[in-house]
C-alpha cells in the first residue's frame, strides 16, 4: 500500500513539473475549422515549455519589459523610433513595444543586435506603420517602412505599409517595400502588409505567419527565406497584364528555404497571375489546402527561363481548391505532390517550431508588465 501510495505521487509530481514538448510532426489538419485548435494544441505556452525551448529565448522570456509608444501622448515616446532606439544595441531580454492606435509615418530599422523585440498592437485599434520609401532612395531590400534583422521578432495586430505610388513601367526605382524580415525565428500574427511592386521581403532566416494578409502587384512576396504561411490572404491587385506572387531566390541545391502557403487564400480579379517565378536557380515554392481565385493562370508558374527547372526548381501542389487550382494545364516540371510528399511541409517541423514558436502575444490593455524607461 505505501509503495503504491509513493508511485501516485510520483506520476502526479513528473504530470505537473514535467514541461510539455510540442510535438512539431503533427501535420495541419485539412479541416479549416479545427486549424485553430490544432494550433493551440501544437503551440503550447511558455510555462508549460519551459526546459524545451531554445536556451536564449527562455532566458528573454523571463522577464520581459514593455515600453508603451502613444502618438497622441501618454506613453513612454510618441514614436516608434525612439522606442527602437532605446532597446539595447546587444538586447537579451523580451521588449514588448506596444503600440498605439493612429498613423506612424516613420522608417524603422532594427539591426541584428536588438533581438526578442515585439511590436504590438491592439487588435480591436490597430496601428498602422507607413512610409514611402523606394529602390530608387534606398534600393529595393532597404526600402521597407519597417526593416528586422534581429532574431526572435514577433509582431502582432498591425498595418504595415510602403506609400509609395503604384510602379508604372516608366519610373525607375519604383519597387517599394513595407517590410523585410532578415531575423530567424520570426513570428507574424494578424500583420496586414500593403504595396505594390515588392511588398514584402521575406529575406532569411525561418518564419511563421498566421492570419496575416499581403498585397502586391508583382513579385510581392520574395527573398529566400524558410517560411510557413498559415491561413493568410494573398490578395493581387488588379491592373496587371502578367503578374507573380512570389519570387523565392534559393540559389543552390544544399539549401533548404523554401515559402509554403498552408489554408491560404488567393483573392483578387483579372488574369495572368502566376504563384511564382523562379528569382534564382532553386526556387522552392509550396502551395497546400489553399484556395485559388479564378485570376491564377492555368500554367501557374514560372520558370523564369532559369536551366533544367525539372531538376532545379520545387514547385509544389497538393489539395488546393477554388476555380484555378486543377493542374491540368502545368508545366512538367511542376510537382503534383502526394499527401506523403506534402507532409513535411504541412508541419511545424519544416522551421523547427518546437524550439522557439509560442502563441500570440497578450493585447495590451491585458499586460500586467512593468514599464521600462530608457
Amino acid at each position: 500500500m505505501v509503495r503504491l501510495i509513493f508511485l501516485i505521487v510520483l506520476n502526479t509530481f513528473l504530470i505537473s513539473f514535467h514541461p510539455i514538448l510540442s510535438d512539431d510532426t503533427i501535420p495541419i489538419p485539412k479541416e479549416p475549422d479545427i486549424i485553430q485548435s490544432w494550433f493551440d494544441e501544437n503551440v503550447k505556452p511558455l510555462e508549460a515549455r519551459k526546459g524545451t525551448l531554445e536556451p536564449a529565448l527562455e532566458a528573454a522570456e523571463a522577464k520581459p519589459k514593455i515600453i508603451r509608444v502613444m502618438k497622441s501622448g501618454g506613453g513612454d515616446f510618441k514614436t516608434i523610433e525612439e522606442a527602437v532606439g532605446s532597446i539595447p544595441e546587444k538586447n537579451e531580454k523580451r521588449v514588448i513595444v506596444c503600440i498605439g492606435p493612429g498613423e506612424y509615418t516613420e522608417k524603422i530599422k532594427m539591426e541584428r543586435g536588438k533581438k526578442f523585440v515585439t511590436f504590438l498592437g491592439d487588435p480591436k485599434d490597430m496601428p498602422t506603420l507607413v512610409f514611402n520609401g523606394n529602390a530608387a532612395k534606398y534600393t529595393t531590400v532597404e526600402s521597407g517602412t519597417l526593416t528586422v534583422d534581429g532574431d526572435y521578432f514577433v509582431a502582432a495586430n498591425l498595418h504595415i505599409k510602403n506609400s509609395s505610388p503604384r510602379p508604372d513601367g516608366k519610373m525607375q526605382g519604383a519597387q517599394a517595400a513595407a517590410m523585410r524580415i532578415g531575423g530567424d525565428m520570426a513570428t507574424f500574427y494578424n500583420v496586414r502588409f500593403y504595396g505594390f511592386q515588392d511588398t514584402f521581403c521575406d529575406d532569411r532566416g525561418r518564419h511563421f505567419f498566421k492570419d496575416c494578409y499581403i498585397e502586391g502587384t508583382a513579385d510581392f512576396i520574395f527573398g529566400n527565406g524558410k517560411s510557413i504561411y498559415l491561413n493568410t490572404e494573398v490578395h493581387c491587385i488588379t491592373g496587371e497584364l502578367a503578374s507573380w506572387i512570389t519570387a523565392h531566390a534559393r540559389e543552390m541545391a544544399e539549401s533548404e528555404t523554401g515559402y509554403v502557403f498552408v489554408h491560404c487564400r488567393l483573392t483578387g480579379d483579372g488574369k495572368g497571375w502566376f504563384l511564382g517565378r523562379a528569382w534564382k536557380k532553386f526556387s522552392k515554392v509550396v502551395f497546400i489546402y489553399s484556395d485559388f481565385s479564378q485570376s491564377v493562370d492555368p500554367k501557374a508558374w514560372d520558370s523564369n527561363k532559369q536551366p533544367s527547372p525539372e531538376t532545379n526548381i520545387f514547385f509544389g501542389e497538393f489539395g488546393n481548391t477554388g476555380p484555378s487550382a486543377v493542374t491540368d494545364g502545368r508545366e512538367p516540371y511542376v510537382k503534383k505532390l502526394t499527401l506523403e510528399e506534402a507532409k513535411p511541409f504541412i508541419s511545424l517541423s519544416y522551421i523547427e517550431g518546437s524550439k522557439w514558436l509560442l502563441p500570440p502575444p497578450k493585447p495590451p490593455q491585458t499586460l500586467k508588465i512593468k514599464r521600462m524607461y530608457m
